[in-house]
C-alpha cells in the first residue's frame, strides 16, 4: 500500500468521524464506538489531522467537542446518581434495606 493511499484512507476516515460528531453531537467515546475504533484514534483524527484536511469542518467539530467538555462533569454526576438510584429499595426508598424483594445489581 503506498503512502498516498494510506493518507487518503485516513483523511476519509477523519472526515466521516467529523461529520458524525457534528450531526449527532456525539462524544469522542461515542464516535469511536460507532466506527468501532479507538478513542485516541478518533481524537487524533478530529483534533490534529482534520485541521489540515478541512479547516471549516475542524472548527465545527471543535465547537461540539468544547461543548461536550464543558458538560462532562454534569454527565458524570448524572451517571453516579442513576447508579445509586438503581440500588435504592422500592418499598422504603433507602439504600441499605434488607427487604427480601430488593433488586440487586
Amino acid at each position: 500500500m503506498s503512502d498516498n493511499t494510506t493518507w487518503d484512507h485516513i483523511a476519509c476516515r477523519a472526515v466521516q468521524e467529523a461529520e458524525y460528531i457534528i450531526a449527532t453531537g456525539a462524544t469522542v467515546r461515542a464516535c469511536a464506538s460507532h466506527f468501532k475504533t479507538s478513542k485516541s484514534g478518533v481524537h487524533k483524527d478530529v483534533t490534529e489531522r482534520l485541521r489540515f484536511i478541512d479547516g471549516k469542518l475542524y472548527w465545527g467539530v471543535r465547537a461540539v467537542l468544547d461543548k461536550n467538555l464543558s458538560e462532562r462533569h454534569i454527565r458524570g454526576g448524572m451517571a453516579t446518581r442513576n447508579k445509586y438510584l438503581k440500588k435504592r429499595c422500592h418499598c422504603c426508598d433507602c439504600t441499605d434495606c434488607t427487604c427480601s424483594h430488593r433488586q440487586e445489581n
